[in-house]
């Protein structure tokens, strides 16, 4: 009688290919038969090969991997996310957004800080009117003539600067006078201007810069000093002292020398000037070979 319980045993494909691998081939001569069909594996070189093409960003569809393909398309919707243009100045919408708040924020701040000091000087308010606007016709034509004239002795200085400050002079009830005479030495000795040697005393700062010739230079008693001299133009002179730290160039007896944020000194109620390492030199007659 036949049973209708078949039992079977279930192997796995890994199984079988190890069961397989133990069996041992032999020829008629009881030798064993060894497979010499060649196995081609790829290089080095032709594996990086493979990398490279697959990430290239020219790379195609045909011929890559699931996953490299998916790898593929993900970079390239990426990179047209990414390249979604604001407008023609090829800015991202972000960018624009995030430049725009910053101006935003940066403008609230001023105003802010424009308040705040109005509250010292009122030309600093925001919303004080220009001072040209609260004067008379014939005052503000003589503020524009005086600040033409003022211009061309001022270097660096534009003409509507000078006159929005003679006008706020005027405002303030100065005369013309001295109105003109007060902005003169105030933007004669402004930061960053190169002023008289003889205005040196005036400067409300403790950095100034100025251009003279050098007179004289004597030996220093201290190894802390490199040159230790007079600078002289046509207002006046002071002494000038080089420190050994500062590393500055090596002036000669006279030579024309233009100096910026040079420091200030005082000794026994006279004024001085210093070099450190934070001023700058300038040889405006060096190099000059028609001179030569």
């Amino acid at each position: 009688m036949s049973s209708k319980n078949v039992t079977t045993d279930v192997v796995s494909v890994d199984e079988q290919a190890f069961e397989k691998a133990d069996e041992v081939t032999v020829d008629e001569d009881g030798f064993k038969v060894v497979d010499e069909t060649p196995a081609f594996r790829p290089t080095v070189e032709q594996e990086v090969q493979a990398k490279v093409d697959s990430n290239h960003p020219d790379a195609k569809v045909h011929g890559l991997t699931l996953e490299a393909e998916e790898k593929l398309k993900a970079r390239e919707w990426e990179i047209e996310r990414t390249n979604t243009r604001f407008d023609a100045r090829q800015q991202s919408s972000r960018e624009a957004r995030t430049r725009k708040a910053a101006m935003r924020g940066s403008r609230e701040r001023r105003k802010v800080y424009q308040k705040r000091a109005g509250c010292v000087d009122r030309w600093q308010h925001p919303e004080e009117p220009d001072a040209r606007e609260q004067l008379s016709q014939d005052e503000l034509a003589t503020v524009n003539k005086q600040s033409v004239r003022l211009a061309e002795k001022l270097d660096g200085w534009s003409r509507a600067a000078i006159s929005r400050r003679l006008a706020q002079q005027v405002v303030e009830g100065k005369s013309m006078m001295s109105a003109v005479v007060g902005v003169y030495e105030e933007l004669q000795t402004a930061a960053g201007q190169v002023i008289p040697i003889g205005k040196i005393e005036d400067a409300n700062r403790k950095e100034v810069s100025i251009e003279g010739r050098i007179e004289v230079l004597w030996d220093s008693t201290s190894p802390a000093i490199a040159q230790v001299g007079l600078i002289a133009d046509e207002s006046g002179k002071t002494k000038i002292t080089v420190w050994e730290k500062s590393s500055q160039p090596w002036m000669e007896e006279g030579e024309r020398v233009r100096i910026h944020g040079a420091a200030k000194n005082w000794y026994n109620g006279r004024v001085s000037i210093a070099l450190t390492g934070w001023s700058t030199v300038h040889f405006p007659e060096r190099g000059r070979w028609w001179e030569a």
